[in-house]
């Protein structure tokens, strides 16, 4: 069964979570806390193998990164894994690559136990996928809409944090009836950490302001990064924030 064939009708769907997580044996934690870039984790499908005594799961994802290089590390990184079997890497893009996060994205299926997954864990808990999970710097953060009573969340996170065994956090948490992004938060999700770092950080010291409070010199002094490195994270971050 794939991640979207879940049951989400709106009756069910009490309060909407953005989790951030970490579990064991995941070849995708594992792979983003030895690489740069990420992985976004789409639809995930039951394929028994040609042994009957054991069963995988084929799951789509897609790598991303600032630079090829990166995200061929990231690759190999992945394709090494104890956890992974075996990667093929898509002929076609979905969608552009500034729907995904980085400059280079690349789609790719993977073959893994089942008992590496901390999703089915999740939903035994009540908690329903809604988004793409994404993975960077060794953790999870996933989407996900409460199927019980608001006042039942903490329970239920003890019960993820126990069975999984998963470490657990809430970094948000609306009502239903809520819109869970705004046009500006999801554009902000597309920006890889180092582009968003340097985005926020220009923001912050009222680098957009007029007159601005700061140079690109200074920026990249305090990031302790080239000036060349600081001007072309910002004109991707601004590209993608801009782009209609």
């Amino acid at each position: 069964m794939s991640q979207s064939d879940v049951p989400q009708d709106s009756h069910h769907t009490q309060t909407r979570l953005t989790l951030d997580l970490w579990h064991p044996n995941c070849w995708a934690i594992e792979a983003t806390e030895k690489a740069p870039g990420g992985v976004l984790a789409h639809a995930i499908y039951n394929t028994p193998t040609a042994d009957s005594d054991s069963e995988t799961v084929n799951g789509l994802f897609t790598a991303f990164g600032d630079s090829a290089s990166e995200v061929e590390s990231l690759f190999d990184v992945i394709k090494a894994s104890p956890h992974s079997g075996e990667l093929h890497e898509l002929q076609e893009r979905f969608g552009r690559a500034r729907n995904a996060p980085g400059s280079i994205v690349r789609e790719f299926f993977l073959e893994y136990k089942p008992s590496d997954m901390v999703c089915p864990t999740l939903l035994k808990h009540g908690f329903v996928h809604s988004e793409p999970v994404r993975i960077e710097s060794g953790r999870e953060e996933w989407q996900v809409c409460f199927m019980g009573e608001r006042s039942e969340i903490d329970d239920a996170l003890d019960g993820v944090r126990r069975d999984a065994p998963a470490e657990v956090s809430v970094k948000s948490i609306v009502s239903a009836d809520s819109t869970p992004h705004s046009v500006r938060d999801k554009r902000l999700d597309t920006l890889t950490p180092a582009q968003r770092r340097v985005f926020e950080h220009a923001r912050d010291a009222e680098y957009y302001q007029w007159p601005r409070g700061t140079s690109t010199r200074e920026l990249a002094s305090d990031l302790d990064i080239s000036k060349t490195t600081l001007l072309e994270h910002l004109r991707k971050a601004e590209s993608k924030l801009l782009d209609p």
